[in-house]
């Protein structure tokens, strides 16, 4: 193990780093990390929605979710092999394009990173107040942003644990509901009998249909990119990276259809489902009320703990990256002597997160989240498309057409459509997001003419 830690810390610094970060995890826990980061329980939040939106078929939905955002976890593969180190999209457009561009791609990525936590407690704490009427909603908040900010500035020997128990209720919570589910249904509730219904509809899945659904489900597999930020505390990066992202999207996406197929065929009346209630509604019919008010726990605790712990994680790990290159101030770039974290930028966005839902409601805080993260997606399969072909001059034979060629551009058409589908306001949020990077840009590399000095002498 030593031996393999001194062989990735040389690897490092033929990037232009050293090792700093604590490197002590393995591909189950970069599975685990990817898996919580985008919740197995996720569609429970926004079933109803769903339901509605497609006619019932919400796990036709993801499947299509699933195979849209596929070609460019691909391309994440393909760059995490190449270069594994910190830093995301980030490091990936940087190396792969150029390193001014890469900034501007790490600063469209963190409107998803920064802002997704506030936007997870504000979630939490309308549960919360929904669980515990007359809860003061700020408490929620601030209970579950402390103990993440502490859990971050401690490292992944926290977390790990944490995680494995929140995962492993997680599962159970969700078998539960498929067991409980499969009994009403053969017992006669619902549909009665497994109906392909909910997966398929005669006449009714057209490429319309597909387009909408690209849109609608997308989204909800933001999280695998943040796998990528653990290159540096991780053993063998450069394979167990991409493996930890496709294993947690396979995960993933069993765990998505099985338990809204379930749902769907509770209630097959779906003109009628509940938009903010629906996937309880059929937990309760499942399993009762006590049932459904421990699966109401169960997604504060995966939401609030979990997954927000690991977006915090994701987060302090690009602030890291940029802030050793000094694109943005240097103190991101600390790292904590004891417990080799980025503390800085976990205690950050931690008062960030505390901060934000005082200013700011979820319906704002969706806007910067989408618009940066599918932004930034581009340009990562650009840069893939890019790096492969015209600096790495990879053979233009069968298979490399199809890996860097054909599936990075497919990525980039289904992004590009994501995108049409978002309301005016994003794009004004979004646009002035980017412009306020390009300045920054424009200010701390002197012009767009200064690199980081990792950039300088470079053996690779």
């Amino acid at each position: 193990m030593a031996q393999e830690q001194m062989s990735s810390s040389k690897k490092l610094e033929k990037f232009g780093y050293k090792q700093e970060l604590h490197r002590g995890l393995e591909l189950s826990d970069v599975v685990l990390y990817g898996v919580l980061f985008m919740v197995i329980i996720a569609p429970q939040s926004i079933f109803g929605e769903i339901q509605l939106a497609s006619g019932g078929m919400t796990p036709l939905v993801y499947i299509v979710g699933f195979l849209a955002i596929s070609f460019t976890a691909l391309s994440y593969v393909r760059m995490s092999r190449r270069f594994p180190i910190a830093g995301s999209v980030y490091s990936y457009v940087q190396r792969g394009l150029n390193p001014h561009v890469g900034f501007i791609a790490g600063w469209l990525i963190l409107m998803d990173y920064v802002f997704s936590p506030a936007l997870l407690y504000i979630m939490v704490a309308n549960w919360g107040t929904t669980l515990v009427p007359g809860s003061p909603w700020y408490v929620w908040i601030l209970a579950f942003a402390a103990f993440n900010t502490f859990a971050n500035v401690r490292g992944f020997r926290m977390t790990r644990t944490v995680d494995w128990v929140i995962f492993t209720v997680e599962i159970i919570a969700l078998i539960a509901f498929i067991a409980l589910g499969t009994k009403f249904i053969l017992g006669g509730g619902g549909t009665g009998a497994f109906v392909l219904d909910p997966i398929y509809q005669e006449g009714k899945v057209d490429a319309h249909f597909i387009a909408s659904a690209a849109s609608i489900a997308c989204l909800s597999f933001l999280g695998f990119d943040g796998i990528s930020t653990l290159a540096e505390e991780t053993h063998k990066p450069e394979v167990t990276i991409g493996r930890g992202i496709l294993i947690a999207l396979c995960i993933i996406i069993v765990c998505f259809v099985s338990q809204t197929y379930i749902a769907a065929l509770i209630q097959p009346d779906w003109q009628n489902t509940d938009a903010a209630m629906g996937f309880f509604d059929s937990v309760r019919l499942a399993g009762g009320d006590l049932f459904m008010k421990f699966m109401l726990v169960v997604n504060i605790v995966a939401v609030g703990i979990a997954n927000t712990m690991n977006v915090q994680t994701a987060a302090s790990r690009l602030l890291y990256s940029m802030g050793r290159d000094k694109v943005i101030p240097s103190i991101f770039g600390k790292v904590h002597p004891k417990f080799q974290t980025p503390w800085i930028s976990a205690i950050f966005l931690g008062i960030l997160s505390l901060s934000l839902p005082l200013f700011l409601g979820m319906t704002d805080l969706v806007r910067l989240v989408n618009f940066g993260a599918l932004a930034s997606f581009v340009m990562l399969n650009f840069a893939t498309f890019y790096f492969f072909f015209f600096v790495e001059k990879e053979a233009w034979n069968f298979v490399n057409i199809i890996k860097y060629l054909i599936c990075p551009w497919i990525g980039i058409a289904i992004l590009v459509f994501v995108f049409t589908g978002f309301e005016p306001m994003t794009y004004v949020v979004g646009v002035v997001w980017l412009i306020l990077g390009l300045i920054i840009g424009f200010v701390k590399s002197k012009g767009y003419k200064e690199v980081p000095e990792a950039f300088k002498n470079l053996e690779v």
